[in-house]
């Protein structure tokens, strides 16, 4: 009866287990208030009502970087792991409790997608440790900020914003960013500042990066591309040539397309274009020095003035120099003299010559060597239809495999020489608009008709189609008899087949070196060489025969006629 009117210290703290769930249940495992009793060296003395009091280390009760602001009589919520241990005293965290705390917080926070203050406080593997006021998150490496920083130390130990990206408190992973932040507030900058700016405005910005393709420019919270086209008019063929990252330059607004908030920024144009006037500057057929700026394939771009370039074709490079690359012409930097072909201003380009700027060597050729003058030079290549020959002034001329010997096919005239072999021959034709020199070697023979200032031979005295001369064998081949007219006459050629008109007498072996007989000349070479023929002079004979002695109604005999006509002629 007076224990139940006068209850014991024990008594009350077996109705107080009873009323929170049991002895061991009911604080284990749950966040409770208590009251700093005591300050003992690191550790705070806290009670929360069980039968010991528990010790608490004073960092606990310290966000990170700072030092703990607590003191007697502080009320303070703790979380008990252990009502009591081994030494009879209860145990408890400050941690604990205050990341059950975080935890519900950022639960809420996280479904709203609300930024959170937290304090990097540590490194590991692959980015940061972040205290979330109790709760440990992990910062990616990549998450940091918006571009890589290599020295993370001044973010440290510093509360900051951050956005969490994925958390799990099953596993007690939380995973937050502060590039997320970074790129949020950028953009509201970036949405502001642009509105501030229109195309054609002029404006200072500090160079941030530099790439092959251009630059970017900080504008102040935004950046525009300043192409390395827009640099300057003149050549540029990578923008470290003319600026560098912390330059502060002076720029212009090209484009601004507010929907992907990119902007087009240049410099030359805040120069005096060039271009303006060109026309007048640079006419057709004007001579002028520039210097080779860039060598492709196609030809050789050459720059009259800053700003200015213009292209020589590979086919206007050199006179002689065909099919070759045009570096092995000109080189960079070379200075060079041009000759204007073209202009265009409106698509900016100028067409420039370079062999033009040089004499021809086609005309220097003329008028050194006319039609009929011989000259000397190398074979430098046979083809399937004659030889060319280079000449004086690096240019080349052919020998049609006609010209080349008389009485022998050209096929066979051309398997006699070979290349590197020193020849002459005779200029026979010059065409300069085309590029062309026609040669010739067999009209520099013995008897060979001279070359005349037309290019053509002419035939000489007395030869003339269908005339009957007396010809002298020079030569017994086996395609006929190379014979000369006269004692000093053209030398011609009699095929096997006009040796006679019966294939007895169409035989060369027959004649012999000196032998004289009659032949018609029955046409001329190109080179107007003359061709003789005893069978046409035979065929003609026959034919005067029948006119003038016998009719095809007369009754004589083709051989009695013939009797008369030579007959007639033996008289004569």
């Amino acid at each position: 009866m007076a224990s139940t009117a006068f209850p014991s210290r024990d008594d009350f703290a077996a109705m107080l287990n009873d009323s929170l769930g049991g002895e061991d249940g009911g604080f284990e495992g749950r966040v409770v208030k208590g009251t700093v009793t005591a300050i003992e060296n690191d550790l705070a003395v806290v009670d929360v009502g069980l039968k010991s009091e528990g010790r608490v280390p004073l960092r606990e009760f310290a966000m990170p970087g700072q030092k703990a602001d607590i003191k007697v009589g502080d009320e303070v919520e703790v979380y008990v792991d252990r009502v009591e241990n081994a030494h009879g005293d209860a145990m408890l965290s400050r941690d604990r409790a205050r990341r059950e705390a975080a935890w519900d917080k950022l639960e809420s926070e996280f479904s709203e997608n609300a930024r959170v203050e937290g304090v990097i406080f540590g490194r590991v593997k692959g980015g940061f440790t972040v205290d979330l006021d109790g709760a440990v998150a992990f910062l990616p490496g990549s998450q940091v900020d918006i571009r890589p920083v290599r020295d993370v130390t001044p973010l440290m130990d510093i509360p900051q914003p951050f956005q969490i990206l994925k958390m799990d408190r099953r596993r007690g992973n939380i995973v937050v960013s502060r590039r997320a932040i970074l790129e949020e507030t950028r953009a509201e900058q970036r949405t502001g500042l642009i509105q501030t700016l229109t195309e054609g405005q002029i404006i200072e910005g500090v160079v941030k990066n530099i790439t092959d393709y251009g630059a970017f420019v900080d504008l102040g919270g935004i950046d525009g591309l300043l192409h390395v086209t827009d640099l300057s008019y003149k050549r540029i063929n990578h923008p470290n040539e003319m600026i560098n990252i912390g330059d502060t330059v002076r720029v212009q607004i090209i484009r601004i397309n507010r929907d992907t908030q990119r902007i087009s920024l240049g410099m030359k144009q805040l120069e005096s274009d060039p271009w303006e006037g060109a026309m007048a500057k640079y006419p057709v057929g004007a001579k002028l020095s520039g210097r080779v700026t860039n060598i492709t394939e196609y030809g050789a771009f050459v720059e009259l003035e800053a700003g200015i370039e213009g292209l020589v074709h590979v086919s206007e490079m050199s006179w002689t120099k065909k099919n070759v690359h045009p570096g092995k012409i000109v080189s960079t930097s070379q200075e060079v003299e041009v000759l204007v072909l073209e202009v265009d201003s409106e698509k900016r380009r100028i067409s420039l010559g370079l062999k033009q700027a040089q004499s021809n060597p086609w005309e220097a050729f003329a008028d050194k060597h006319p039609v009929g003058s011989v000259v000397e030079g190398e074979v430098k290549n046979a083809t399937e239809f004659g030889l060319f020959i280079g000449l004086d002034g690096d240019v080349d001329g052919m020998v049609h495999m006609s010209d080349i010997a008389w009485g022998i096919s050209g096929e066979d005239a051309l398997a006699l020489h070979r290349k590197g072999e020193a020849v002459q021959a005779i200029v026979l034709d010059i065409d300069v608009e085309k590029e062309r020199i026609s040669l010739g070697m067999k009209q520099l023979e013995k008897g060979a008709p001279a070359v005349g200032s037309s290019g053509t031979a002419s035939a000489a005295s007395g030869l003339n189609k269908n005339a009957i001369v007396t010809v002298t064998v020079l030569e017994v081949r086996d395609g006929g008899l190379e014979v000369q007219a006269g004692e000093d006459g053209a030398t011609g050629f009699i095929k096997r087949s006009d040796l006679g008109r019966d294939r007895d007498e169409q035989r060369p072996e027959r004649f012999q070196p000196g032998q004289k007989f009659d032949a018609m000349v029955i046409g001329f070479d190109r080179a107007k060489k003359p061709n003789f023929s005893v069978k046409a002079m035979q065929i003609a004979e026959e034919k005067q025969a029948v006119a003038q002695y016998g009719s095809s109604d007369s009754g004589a005999s083709l051989g009695d006629i013939l009797g008369e006509a030579l007959k007639a002629k033996n008289e004569g």
